[in-house]
Formats: structure tokens, sequence, C-alpha cells
């Protein structure tokens, strides 16, 4: 057994201990019994729970050198309530390859990410996946751009607003130039994601909806994202440029926080229009 082995078993049986012991009869419909020692689970229960015998888990738990299927694994997860960074620590600990929830998509934001875009106000932000799902925006993101849910995915998706929309209702003045990179861009995700069903619909219903993107896709170029100047059109005060900036989201996995910044004072005014447009349109004291 390698040394990396030997130090991963007790982190393991520790790991599993700790999750155990927060999980009451009650949170998986049991009723609590009596004579406990402590409000978690007991090993016969959580092994039950997870299909797997009492002895196997037990072992598991004493980080003996045991093999353990990412089924099992997840089975235990599931009966442990971990999350999805846990669940990847489990595996890790476990040594066994890591495959991500194939519905794993991050759909949701913490009010603390929501409070941080709406202080980057006047500056346009919002919240992207790997997939370009639309987590979260600001109000002066909302000035610029309305992003509808995309019928299948129950979350508003740029990259299929942007394909689908009619070219003259399209808010970038250069598609031809952004939407081959941006499709870059999700190529470079799609590599942690292949064989996903959740990914591999996305790709397909998108592919189906727009012969453009499905020539994209089938170029296989791939970019990271990166910054750059934008331009954009608004039917109420005309075209403007701002470089779109990616920030990470500590507990995110794949998230990233998109900043707009105004690339010139033409700009920085026109989206002081816009705001103001909104504010006499839906004064605060109405919306708060």
């Amino acid at each position: 057994m390698g040394t990396r082995t030997q130090r991963r078993r007790p982190e393991l049986a520790a790991f599993l201990r700790s999750r155990r012991a927060r999980v009451t009869p009650a949170d998986v419909g049991m009723p609590p019994g009596l004579r406990r020692r402590t409000p978690g689970l007991r090993r016969e229960e959580v092994a039950q729970l997870s299909g797997v015998g009492v002895t196997w888990y037990t072992w598991l738990e004493q980080g003996r050198p045991i093999n353990a299927s990412p089924q099992v694994l997840d089975a235990v997860a599931r009966t442990l309530r971990l999350d999805p960074p846990e669940r990847e620590h489990l595996y890790r600990l476990a040594e066994v390859p890591f495959e991500p929830d194939p519905e794993g998509l991050t759909r949701r934001i913490s009010p603390e990410v929501q409070a941080i875009i709406d202080a980057l106000a006047p500056m346009p932000a919002t919240v992207y996946n790997s997939r370009y799902d639309v987590l979260a925006t600001n109000a002066a993101y909302r000035d610029l751009f309305s992003v509808p849910e995309t019928r299948g995915i129950g979350v508003p998706n740029v990259l299929w607003t942007l394909f689908t929309l009619p070219r003259r209702a399209c808010p970038l003045v250069h598609p031809e130039k952004e939407l081959p990179l941006m499709v870059a861009t999700l190529r470079s995700s799609y590599g942690r994601h292949v064989g996903e069903p959740a990914w591999e619909e996305y790709i397909r219903g998108l592919s189906a909806a727009s012969p453009w993107f499905a020539e994209l896709w089938a170029s296989g170029e791939v970019v990271p994202p990166r910054p750059r100047v934008k331009v954009f059109r608004h039917t109420a005060v005309g075209e403007m440029r701002m470089t779109s900036q990616s920030l990470s989201i500590d507990g995110m996995p794949e998230c990233r926080i998109v900043v707009y910044t105004p690339e010139d004072e033409e700009t920085r005014a026109k989206i002081a229009v816009l705001r103001e447009r909104r504010e006499r349109l839906w004064p605060p004291a109405l919306t708060s």
C-alpha cells in the first residue's frame, strides 16, 4: 500500500463518521428509537439505507482496503446527504475515479452571491454556469439584456437565446465574431462532461434548433473564458462597447460572475441613461 493510500484511509474513515453523525433518523424518515448515544445514524442504518452489507460499510468507514464502485459510493453519498463537493471528496478519498453528477449543473446561487452582483451596479453583472445558464443578474444587466427562460432547461440560457433570435434582434453587433468564441468556450467546459445526459441533450437540442451552432460545434474549436471587448446594441441608446471579465466563485464549481465594464465614457453615459429610464418607469419604492 502506497504512502498516499495509507494517509487517505484514516481521512476517509474520519470523513464518513463525521457525515454520519450529522444525519438524524428523522432526516431519513426513520423513528428516533431509544437508547441512542449520538443523534446521528448508526452504521447498520447507513448500510440498510444504502443497500449495502453492514460488514462492507463498517470496513469502508474503518478505512480498510476494500473496493468500492461508483454506484455504491453514490448510494452512500445519498444516504449521508452529501453535497457535490463532499461527494467528490468521498470519491477522492476512496480512490475511485470521480464522475460528476449527470444532473449536477449548478442552478441556484446564494443570497450572498446575489448581493455581490447587486453591489457591482452600475456595472452590469451576471452569474453563468459552464453551460451559459443564467443563474442571477443585477438590475444593470437586465437594463441591457432580456434572456427568457429556455424551454426544456428551466432557466434562461444565453447561448440558446443568441442562436435562436432573429439576426435583427441580436444584441451583439458582431455575432459572427462573438458566437464562435462562446461556442469554443462551451466546448472547453464540455470536455469535463462528455456523456452526461444533461449536457448531451443540451448539445443535441441546440444543434437541432440552430444549424449555425451545429456547424460551429462540429469545428471542434476550444478556448477558455477570457476578457474581451464586446459591442452591444440597445434599441433605446444604440451601440455600447464593454469589456467582459469573468470571476470564479468559491463553492460553486464551473460557475463565474461575468462583469461588463464600459470601455469608454460614451458607453458609461448610456448605461446611466438606461438606469434613469428604469427608475422612471419602475421607481425603487415600487420594486423594493
